[in-house]
């Protein structure tokens, strides 16, 4: 038998390996980090984390879920909103449509409450705009014998940190409850942490914030400072004597925010995040 002279090169499954520089390339007009989203969604597809990917044969074959997830986050929704999943501090949460992907500019109100209480920990902790309670159930995993209480004025929130209180084995040391901030608690909380709306309402944010996110955790009226406001009388009763109240904060919003506190009788400082930006005001009693 006549051999062909020019035989076309043997065709192979596609490995992850060149996946993950394919969809690097699409991603990169849509995100600021495309190769790390490109990973997370990966580990995704192969029911792995991100640590047992990198590790992976990065031959192996592609699975079929993953251009789909590649096509989603092209469109910008948000990886967090693709994988239902988000680390933050030393947990992992649930999250999806309708609750504030959390972010780790928020770590900063966590570390400053660590730099205050020690390994001892707070007894009480509330957290206001719990979201899918990302910042009380990040505490309670950080002080064992902690209680906390979770408020937020959305119910479809209030799901997401019942399940995720559910799943980290937490359900025993935290509730939540809809409220509007802390109008009808009377109770005094060692630990209160708060990361309200701060965004101007005229901000050019990316899409996957603007179009995906929901607003009513974004936006605080023309000048982001519209929640703080109304925050500034209902804290300082609620802080016990000893206590730490940590308000995650917008970029430049420090001063601002801090004024809304004077005569209050509380101690002012503030903790930067690890873009050096003043992301949380401390409020010490």
């Amino acid at each position: 038998m006549k051999r062909d002279k020019n035989p076309s090169p043997v065709r192979t499954r596609e490995g992850i390996g060149s996946a993950l520089a394919a969809a690097t390339s699409r991603l990169a007009p849509h995100s600021d980090t495309p190769r790390l989203d490109a990973e997370l969604l990966m580990a995704h597809a192969l029911g792995v984390d991100r640590e047992a990917l990198l590790l992976a044969d990065q031959h192996r074959e592609v699975p079929a879920a993953f251009d789909a997830l590649v096509a989603r986050r092209e469109a910008s929704e948000p990886v967090a909103y693709i994988t239902g999943r988000r680390g933050f501090w030393t947990i992992d949460l649930e999250v999806g449509p309708g609750v504030l992907v959390p972010r780790p500019d928020s770590e900063s109100l966590i570390e400053a409450a660590v730099a205050h209480f020690g390994k001892a920990g707070p007894e009480r902790v509330l957290d206001l705009g719990t979201g899918p309670g990302t910042l009380l159930l990040a505490a309670l995993d950080q002080w064992p014998g902690a209680t906390g209480l979770g408020v937020d004025s959305s119910e479809a929130a209030l799901a997401y940190a019942r399940g995720n209180a559910e799943r980290l084995g937490l359900c025993g040391r935290s509730a939540f409850r809809k409220g509007d901030w802390a109008e009808g608690l009377g109770e005094r909380f060692d630990l209160i942490l708060c990361n309200p709306p701060y965004v101007e309402s005229a901000a050019d944010l990316p899409r996957d914030v603007a179009e995906w996110e929901p607003p009513e955790a974004l936006f605080a009226a023309a000048d982001g400072l519209s929640e703080y406001r109304r925050l500034a009388p209902q804290i300082p009763a609620l802080l016990a004597p000893g206590g730490l109240a940590c308000l995650e904060l917008g970029a430049g919003q420090r001063d601002a925010v801090a004024r809304l506190f004077e005569g209050s009788g509380l101690t002012l400082s503030s903790r930067r995040d690890l873009k050096n930006i003043e992301r949380c005001l401390l409020l010490s009693r």
